[in-house]
């Protein structure tokens, strides 16, 4: 005995639109909702630093003018350093080296100019830029003579 089996028609999956549309608009709502809106910007009321005009002038440290005379003699503010035939400049050393680190803590560059006499050995001006290099300082410049007449 055979059983015939009846096949039944096959279904089409019909895509249901009208759940789909619920659920969009659930979940826009549930965004909007939960999100936080951006403040506005305010404007805010501050002054801008301007230049401030002093009544003195302020005398920073930031150049050094060592001057060599003829005889070799090291002279920075009319003061002198080291004996003219000194190897090494151990006085202008350490204060040049005091002179970098105020400025350092001024935070201006240290700016030394040599101004030496037209006869001074080069050995001398030598002698003063090696100190210069064991003070750290490395803008070194040099004035040149005397332009009068």
């Amino acid at each position: 005995m055979a059983v015939k089996v009846k096949k039944r028609p096959a279904e089409v999956a019909v895509f249901q639109i009208a759940p789909m549309i619920d659920v969009v608009f659930l979940l826009l709502i549930y965004f909007m909702v939960s999100s936080t809106l951006q403040k506005q910007e305010a404007d805010i009321a501050f002054q801008l630093p301007g230049v401030a005009e002093l009544d003195e002038s302020l005398d920073l440290p930031d150049e050094q003018i060592i001057e060599i005379d003829n005889s070799g003699q090291v002279i920075v503010n009319e003061s002198r350093y080291d004996a003219p035939g000194a190897r090494l400049l151990v006085e202008l050393t350490a204060m040049l080296t005091r002179f970098k680190q105020a400025s350092v803590a001024n935070r201006v560059d240290a700016v030394v100019t040599i101004a030496p006499s037209d006869t001074v050995p080069h050995q001398v001006i030598v002698r003063v830029m090696d100190a210069c290099s064991r003070a750290g300082i490395d803008n070194v410049n040099f004035a040149l003579g005397d332009d009068e007449g």
